[in-house]
């Protein structure tokens, strides 16, 4: 069953599908260091990375499984990042939220208003009970995005990263439909 990616509009955002034209802006993203400090993942250091997330995003849609979009300010069409829902599993009905902003968007709203929106979406189209997203325990930004949200901690993975010789943990924070408030 195919998941039509959707397009978002908020006050200061579009998020729309992927494009084969955005990999430049991706690959510049994914690359930088300081952005992926926290992740899960060492920073890119080939292109092809960036195509084959972009040819991901569009097989996760045809088969159903999550939606990638692009995070872009409305008002110029800047490409700041992007935001994901994905393990979608109809029978749960859960799925999984992340997100992923350039420098530049940092501390101004717009992870939480780009994540907002993708989850006002998911809990209606697909009549999600849960939505389940992980953050480094290092990176408290990311965890008061998840709060403003309304995501609860619910615990901690210990020691379930390793990224170039660097153990980490995550934290682990759910959302359920009823403690939803768009």
């Amino acid at each position: 069953m195919s998941l039509p990616t959707p397009t978002l509009i908020t006050a200061r955002l579009r998020l729309r599908p992927f494009l084969d034209s955005d990999v430049e802006e991706l690959f510049a993203l994914q690359s930088d260091a300081e952005v992926l400090r926290y992740w899960d993942s060492p920073p890119w250091t080939e292109r092809s990375r960036a195509d084959r997330f972009i040819a991901r995003s569009h097989e996760m849609a045809a088969e159903g499984s999550g939606a990638r979009v692009v995070v872009e300010r409305a008002n110029d069409a800047a490409f700041l990042g992007w935001c994901t829902l994905n393990s979608w599993n109809p029978d749960f009905r859960s799925a999984s939220l992340g997100y992923c902003l350039g420098k530049a968007a940092w501390g101004q709203g717009y992870a939480t208003e780009a994540a907002g929106a993708l989850l006002g979406w998911a809990f209606e189209a697909l009549d999600l009970n849960r939505v389940q997203a992980e953050a480094d325990t290092r990176n408290a930004a990311s965890g008061r995005v998840l709060e403003k949200l309304g995501f609860r901690l619910e615990g901690t993975l210990r020691e379930d990263c390793v990224v170039d010789g660097v153990v980490s943990d995550s934290w682990v924070f759910g959302l359920l439909r009823r403690e939803w408030r768009p």
